[in-house]
């Protein structure tokens, strides 16, 4: 017997991200999301990968609206792909949409294979130097605009 499709995995199949207004343009301010229960599967073996998905910026315009992200995330846990090219079409979505003043998308992987791995990618292309604890400019990123 072939179960019907729930409204949840219907809401999940059709969702898009979805940018409002920011209520207040002229003000610098920033946004923390972070989505603990990230999904996705291992495109070499099938297995399932988890991680915890850390957003965080600064509006211009626009904010993203929470549910239609939420469930726009939840697509991702039928899909095989990387932690990195997760991480990243993560980030370059949300700067298409939004076009913050800054972006940075965390993918914090659990680890796997006695293996952890955390992606971090921002707009302004400062990182912290391995051990060093400061921040510094680097090679990577791109600005957010």
């Amino acid at each position: 017997m072939m179960e019907s499709e729930r409204y949840g995995e219907k809401a999940i199949r059709e969702a898009r991200l979805e940018a409002w207004p920011n209520p207040d343009p002229e003000r610098d301010y920033l946004i923390e999301i972070t989505f603990p229960e990230f999904t996705c599967l291992c495109p070499r073996s099938g297995y399932p990968d988890f991680a915890t998905i850390r957003i965080r910026y600064i509006p211009d315009q626009h904010i993203v609206e929470l549910r239609s992200l939420k469930l726009w995330l939840n697509q991702y846990r039928s899909r095989y792909i990387s932690h990195e090219a997760a991480t990243n079409e993560i980030y370059e979505a949300l700067n298409a949409l939004l076009k913050p003043r800054f972006l940075e998308v965390v993918g914090d992987w659990n680890p796997r294979g006695n293996v952890k791995t955390v992606i971090r990618i921002r707009s302004d292309g400062r990182y912290a130097e391995p051990g060093a604890g400061g921040q510094t400019s680097g090679s990577h990123g791109s600005p957010a605009r």
